[in-house]
C-alpha cells in the first residue's frame, strides 16, 4: 500500500503544481483586467455598463484580452512611434519623485533577465558556501558596479544563489571569478537540480563532481 501510494503521489503532486502556477498566473491576468474593467464600468452609462459587465463575465475573456494587450503593446513597442512615445512616457516617469526610483529599477531588471544579449543567469557556476569545505549550485547574474570594481579588481563577479526548495528567493553575492567553476550542465537543468534538492540529476554527462581546484572561466 506504501508503495502504490507513493506512486500516485509522484504522479499528482507535478500535475497537481503545474495546475496551481498556471492556474495562479492566469488568475492574476484575469484579475488585472476586472479592476480595469470595473473603472471603466462605473464611469460609463448604465445601460453600457450592463453590457460591459455581461461580456466581463464570460469565462476566459479577461485573460484573451489581457494578452492582446501586451502583443499589441509589444507590437507598438518595436515600431519607430511606439519608441519615440515609450522615450517620451520614460522621461515623464522619471520626473515623478519616489515612482522613478521604483520604476527605473524594475524596468532594469526586467530588461536584463528577458533581453537576449544579457549577462543575467548566462551561466551555473560551484561556489563555496557557507564555508570553504562545501559546494552550492549558484547563477552568474553579471559583473560587479563600477564603484565595487574599482574597490575590489576586476577579477570578480555576481553570483545568485537560490535556496532550495524555492528558488525564487535567495542570495546575491560578489566573489572572486578564481573560486568559481563553471559548469556544463544548462541553467535550465542546475534549477531543476536545484528545487529536487539534489533528487534529480542533471542530463548534461558532465555531472556536478568538482575538481580539487577550481578553474578559471
Amino acid at each position: 500500500m506504501k508503495k502504490y501510494f507513493i506512486a500516485g503521489i509522484l504522479v499528482w503532486v507535478p500535475l497537481a503544481v503545474t495546475v496551481w502556477v498556471i492556474g495562479w498566473g492566469l488568475g492574476l491576468l484575469d484579475g488585472v483586467f476586472g479592476s480595469v474593467m470595473h473603472a471603466i464600468i462605473v464611469v460609463l452609462p448604465s445601460d453600457t455598463a450592463l453590457d460591459l459587465q455581461h461580456f466581463r463575465d464570460l469565462p476566459g475573456v479577461g485573460i484573451l484580452i489581457v494578452i492582446a494587450v501586451i502583443m499589441f503593446t509589444g507590437l507598438l513597442a518595436i515600431s519607430f512611434a511606439g519608441q519615440w512615445w515609450l522615450k517620451i512616457w520614460d522621461k515623464f516617469v522619471n520626473r515623478i519623485p519616489i515612482v522613478r526610483s521604483i520604476y527605473s529599477s524594475v524596468q532594469q531588471v526586467s530588461s536584463t533577465l528577458f533581453s537576449g544579449s544579457g549577462q543575467a543567469f548566462s551561466k551555473a557556476l560551484l561556489i563555496r558556501y557557507p564555508h570553504a569545505d562545501s559546494w552550492v549550485i549558484a547563477f552568474q547574474t553579471g559583473i560587479p558596479a563600477r564603484e565595487v570594481t574599482a574597490k575590489l579588481g576586476e577579477d570578480y563577479v555576481n553570483v545568485f544563489l537560490p535556496t532550495t526548495p524555492n528558488p525564487t528567493s535567495g542570495f546575491f553575492m560578489i566573489v572572486p571569478r578564481a573560486q568559481t567553476i563553471e559548469l556544463e550542465m544548462s541553467v535550465e537543468e542546475a534549477l531543476k537540480h536545484i528545487v529536487s534538492m539534489g533528487s534529480v540529476p542533471p542530463n548534461s554527462s558532465s555531472g556536478l563532481t568538482a575538481p580539487q581546484s577550481p578553474r578559471h572561466l
